[in-house]
């Protein structure tokens, strides 16, 4: 057999249309089903410590962040950025006359991006020894003895360790007459070659907002509707104000607590044509919707019951902090687990199961500092607790320091022309080690990680109080911030 990565076609087997008996099985020391973030690198590194992997992917190697996640919609992003800054451009003092978006133009450069990704990615694996990539289905069969069967398409395979990096899709609320119709997600949304005219977003959490100010830099009327009270209802009140605020300047329509009863063709623009009725009477007209409402975990056809593994009732599966499942020899990484729906926790389950099999020391899954990033523009970045459960924590007899800053009153925010939003840092009074911040404004998703990393150290605030920071930098108002600590009232 061919050791390095090769495609798997038992054309023998298909042919048979069934199975191949035990005894035709391939066996490995490893099989990997998905190629979410975690999977190429882990194949790699185990292929690389002499092992036999089989990497098992139905559809785009890469998963969602590399084809329909991080690389198209930030490189969508740059696009669009540039055309607001070529708007705005006057208030610099630059005069640029009319600014016309080529839109098919914006989508090809994004999925010029994509591809380069992708096969860097195929390139990598393909150049690995001892690693197999087989193009289909993959599930699990049951067990022989101490070794799991794995179905890939129409071959069975088996080995004694198991990684399940499948990742999520997008959950459809139970809209009645929505699904009949032509609605977007997060995929269909980037395969679009003409520029909707009035897209309606379902759903005012981070890819909808991140999305509508895209589509809305690049020419499209844009409308919000979201269910709750407020937009980016996992952030604090102030902060879900302030993005409501600049996103509204932009001209995005943002419609709050607006319940939506049904959906059905409308008719008007161009595309798909969608109404959408809501509660009090109230209908909203679109050329496209797209569908924004969460994710839903792929283990539904994982086939789990076969080796006896089960999910929470949301479909993810549960592991420990070293990311092993509740069946020995299995582990789940990514967004399957549940522990973060972003690339960087999926990469750094990797590192975790990597360090695990090689016996060295690693952060475990529940020991690590999650911090994550909404890239609107400006962008917002967030580690540990918000000023809401600050406060409850104080209700419960903790003692809690605080402090917030205005973006516009940071002189490099206000250089750049660039002042929407704030700065909050959480600190525990009596171990002074930080428990959370939010940076909302320019360069927030990178100045987060100054925290993140800091709160990895267990060091005191004084520590980083006392630091030499860069001039002129939004990052050098930080020990200026913690010197306005303050106690958290509930």
């Amino acid at each position: 057999m061919n050791t390095r990565t090769s495609v798997s076609n038992d054309a023998a087997h298909a042919a048979a249309g069934q199975l191949p008996s035990v005894q035709d099985m391939t066996r490995f020391d490893a099989i990997i089903i998905g190629t979410g973030q975690a999977a190429p690198a882990l194949a790699v590194a185990l292929a690389q410590g002499g092992e036999r992997v089989a990497v098992i992917e139905a559809g785009l190697v890469g998963g969602s962040c590399v084809n329909v996640g991080c690389t198209p919609t930030k490189t969508l992003r740059k696009s669009a950025r540039v055309a607001h800054m070529a708007r705005t451009a006057r208030d610099y003092g630059v005069d640029v006359g009319a600014v016309n978006v080529d839109f098919p133009a914006a989508m090809a450069r994004m999925r010029q991006r994509v591809d380069a990704s992708r096969a860097g990615l195929e390139g990598w694996l393909a150049s690995a020894p001892n690693v197999r990539l087989y193009r289909a289905w993959g599930s699990l069969a049951g067990r022989d003895g101490t070794d799991f069967l794995v179905r890939a398409g129409t071959d069975l395979l088996r080995a004694r360790r198991i990684y399940l990096n499948t990742g999520t899709r997008p959950f459809v609320p139970p809209i009645p007459g929505l699904g009949d119709l032509p609605y977007l997600d997060n995929t269909s949304l980037l395969k679009l070659t003409a520029l909707p005219e009035h897209l309606i977003i379902i759903g005012g959490s981070y890819i909808g907002l991140e999305m509508g100010q895209i589509f809305r830099r690049l020419g499209a009327r844009v409308t919000v509707v979201e269910t709750g009270e407020r937009i980016a209802a996992r952030e604090d009140p102030e902060v879900s104000a302030a993005i409501t605020a600049f996103l509204e300047r932009e001209g995005i329509d943002i419609l709050s607590g607006a319940a939506i009863e049904s959906a059905a063709p409308s008719g008007d623009g161009a595309g798909s044509g969608i109404r959408l009725k809501l509660a009090g009477g109230r209908e909203l007209a679109g050329s496209h919707v797209l569908v924004a409402t969460g994710r839903l975990p792929n283990s539904d056809k994982l086939n789990l019951a076969s080796v006896g593994l089960s999910t929470d009732g949301r479909g993810f599966i549960k592991t420990d902090g070293e990311l092993r499942t509740a069946v020995e020899g299995i582990w789940a990484l990514g967004d399957i687990n549940g522990r973060g729906a972003f690339t960087h926790t999926s990469y750094d389950d990797h590192e975790i199961a990597l360090a695990q099999q090689r016996g060295s020391a690693w952060r475990d899954a529940d020991e690590r500092i999650l911090a994550y990033a909404m890239f609107t523009d400006p962008p917002l970045g967030r580690v540990g607790i918000t000023l809401d459960e600050a406060r409850r924590r104080v209700r419960g007899g903790a003692s809690i320091l605080y402090a917030q800053w205005a973006m516009k009153d940071v002189s490099r925010a206000k250089e750049e022309g660039e002042t929407e939003g704030l700065i909050t840092v959480i600190v525990d009074a009596a171990s002074e080690r930080f428990l959370g911040a939010c940076f909302l404004g320019i360069t927030g998703d990178e100045i987060v990680q100054v925290i993140s990393t800091f709160m990895a150290t267990g060091a005191s605030w004084r520590v980083l109080q006392q630091a030499l920071p860069v001039h002129p930098t939004v990052t050098e108002f930080l020990p200026t911030i913690l010197g306005r600590l303050k106690p958290l009232v509930p």
